[in-house]
């Protein structure tokens, strides 16, 4: 009866359908102000080409914001409306409470974006990396976040699949984590308000000197932990299955990576401050948790990887398994190249370099990037009832965007290993040989072509908006679901 039942269902993919939309949005803005900043850098004229409004300061953090809760969230939020109610065996239609909150999670997520970007631009800042955001917009990001806590827990109470599915067990940690750490990491004292010292929205942390810094970064490193990782491995356990047309490959590897990665991320956050002034056994936990979050990170990666055993000739066929295999490819590079720069030795070299940016963009462009996009690609076709416009375009899109990765990293690397090697090298006497000035002078080079690379990815991610629009407005009707996203014609 229940089979009977689940196969009637008329899913309702409306919130689906509008954060699908914010996907494309933020993810334009986001990376559009990522080339400007790089360009900036590469070329420091062109800060004083814009007003203060234009400067790398305040580009900066609205693109990291952007990108981390602009596109990635959504992109999340997009999979959870869409996915959702296809594994738990329920439709929005039969609940309209559920829908309804769907409905003010996305409108309040807007309002808050809208003012996250109005505050921003204004420099009106906590100063946190990852935080920062003025202390009202903290509270909406509250409410923002109970809203998918309601949708997320209130769709499972209803439910006619009993199992839960794998994805829905990574949506739950990123739920979780991010609430408890972004409320802890935000504890704050409006000065305004209390003190009467300062603007309204003026505030100071809760926290003092290295007690706020030790709980910044328990935030700021599991900001990644709980969005870029755990939020985009609940994506790839769905869409690979359903592309492929495999099955995941181990259950008890699934089982094993996802308690490892909980019990594990959460505590590797201190790495970020090796040699400063928290404890020392902060700074060691946090080496040693992150060089055994190796195992849990390359588990789920092994077992993306050999979900496609005997079916590798995929790769020629599909534009969308090429994405999905140089995701879980990128995920694995990035989880054993974090790792190695928490070990204290190479942290004394690498710690402040570009080095660093290149291992985060290791992740957010190759990892987060392709499986955001790989999940638009697969929705589109179901959420509009349209074949996927071009098959050309998916593949082109494929190598201009991997090209610019492979530029953006390796230019980093470079440039991070290149200041390492000169802030350290002294002369017999034991100075110092460059000065910083020489540092700088000597990684321009490599700032422009991290900022080609970044202009790269652009230039596919416009491709890539083209074709979803071309195939929301142009694409072949399609009279039933398709067996996985990839057009079989061009």
């Amino acid at each position: 009866m229940q089979n009977n039942t689940s196969l009637a269902l008329e899913y309702d993919y409306s919130i689906a359908k509008l954060f699908v939309f914010s996907v494309l949005a933020f993810g334009f803005v986001g990376l559009l102000l990522g080339v400007i900043a790089a360009f900036q850098l590469a070329i420091p004229e062109l800060n004083h080409l814009a007003s203060e409004y234009g400067t790398f300061g305040r580009i900066r953090p609205l693109h990291t914001s952007g990108i981390i809760f602009g596109f990635t969230l959504s992109g999340i939020w997009a999979s959870w409306y869409y996915l959702g109610q296809r594994v738990l065996k329920i439709s929005y239609l039969e609940h309209p409470f559920l829908r309804a909150v769907g409905l003010l999670h996305f409108w309040l997520y807007i309002v808050l974006m809208v003012l996250a970007v109005i505050t921003l631009f204004g420099g009106l800042t906590q100063s946190k990396e990852y935080s920062e955001l003025i202390w009202p917009l903290d509270i909406l990001v509250v409410v923002v976040w109970v809203l998918w806590g309601i949708s997320l827990f209130g769709s499972m109470g209803v439910r006619r699949e009993k199992v839960i599915y794998i994805s829905l067990w990574y949506f739950i940690a990123t739920f979780v984590g991010v609430a408890a750490l972004f409320i802890f990491n935000n504890l704050s004292i409006p000065t305004g308000l209390v003190a009467g010292v300062g603007s309204w929205w003026h505030s100071i942390s809760l926290y003092g000197g290295t007690n706020d810094a030790m709980v910044q970064w328990w935030w700021g490193h599991n900001a990644v932990a709980f969005v870029f990782t755990s939020g985009i491995i609940g994506l790839i356990y769905y869409f690979l299955p359903k592309e492929s047309g495999q099955r995941i490959f181990s259950y008890k590897l699934t089982l094993f990576s996802f308690w490892g990665l909980m019990f594990v991320y959460i505590w590797a956050g201190g790495h970020h401050l090796i040699y400063s002034t928290t404890p020392d056994w902060i700074q060691t936990l946090g080496s040693v948790f992150s060089v055994i979050l190796i195992l849990p990170s390359w588990g789920t990666a092994i077992n993306m990887l050999l979900t496609m055993r005997g079916e590798w000739n995929q790769i020629k066929e599909s534009p969308m398994i090429k994405f999905l295999i140089l995701a879980s490819t990128f995920y694995m590079l990035t989880t054993l190249e974090g790792p190695i720069q928490s070990i204290r030795s190479v942290n004394a070299l690498a710690h402040f370099t570009d080095w660093i940016i290149g291992h985060v963009h290791d992740a957010a462009l190759g990892w987060v990037g392709f499986m955001v996009i790989v999940a638009v690609y697969h929705m589109v076709p179901r959420i509009f009832k349209r074949e996927i416009y071009s098959k050309k375009l998916m593949d082109a899109q494929f190598w201009v965007m991997t090209t610019g990765i492979i530029l953006y990293f390796s230019s980093m690397w470079i440039s991070g290993i290149t200041q390492g090697m000169m802030w350290r090298a002294t002369s017999e006497y034991g100075s110092l040989i460059y000065s910083f000035i020489d540092t700088v002078r000597d990684i321009v080079p490599y700032y422009y072509i991290r900022a080609i690379g970044g202009l790269l990815y652009l230039i596919g991610f416009v491709v890539f908006l083209y074709n979803v629009f071309m195939t929301i407005s142009s694409g072949r009707v399609l009279d039933k679901e398709p067996a996985n996203a990839t057009p079989m014609a061009a």
